[in-house]
């Protein structure tokens, strides 16, 4: 078996208790790399029926053996004392259970702290324009991957609602004429 080059990702950045969300996006990656990631959210079959297809018999031979796989990448991503509470676990989808229910932020904790960034992010005078812009959009991003229900209109106010007096005269232009279509493109 060859070595998946991003496991290095699970094992610089292991899972520690504090870092559910970097955590598994980083699984992720790393299972999507091997087209494993599925591991993660099907539960594992408990038996295959008597009579099955060799098709089925292959896919459900290869079901268990990536669990085996990913359980062990999950396993070897955690830090000691985290392994010790799972590895008595044997398929990954209670694994990940019991993770995610001790372990994971609620998506409104998340919404929340990123709500309360971008509407508290205020752009220093003499900065630059580009840096500012760069982190207002990933916030936004980040809500709109939440699914936070704002609009763009919102969004783009809260944006012209950041910047210091000196654009003063560019939202003034911006809301007297139809520039929204810059931003919208």
């Amino acid at each position: 078996m060859s070595k998946n080059p991003l496991t290095s990702i699970t094992d610089t950045n292991k899972f520690n208790n504090t870092n559910y969300n970097d955590w598994l996006r980083n699984l992720r990656i790393v299972l999507d790399f091997e087209n494993q990631g599925y591991v993660l959210d099907k539960p594992l079959p408990t038996a295959l029926p008597e009579g099955s297809s060799p098709e089925k018999c292959l896919t459900f031979d290869k079901w268990l053996d990536d669990n085996r796989k990913v359980r062990s990448i999950i396993l070897a991503s955690m830090t000691n004392e985290i392994q010790k509470q799972y590895d008595r676990l044997d398929d990954v989808p209670s694994i990940m259970l019991r993770v995610k229910e001790v372990y994971a932020v609620p998506d409104r904790h998340i919404r929340y702290a990123t709500i309360k960034v971008l509407f508290g992010t205020k752009m220093a005078e003499g900065s630059f324009v580009q840096s500012h812009g760069v982190k207002m959009l990933f916030l936004v991003e980040k809500l709109e991957d939440l699914k936070a229900g704002l609009n763009n209109d919102t969004y783009i106010d809260v944006i012209l609602q950041s910047l210091p007096p000196s654009y003063n005269p560019f939202i003034i232009s911006y809301n007297m004429t139809d520039l929204r279509s810059l931003f919208m493109s």
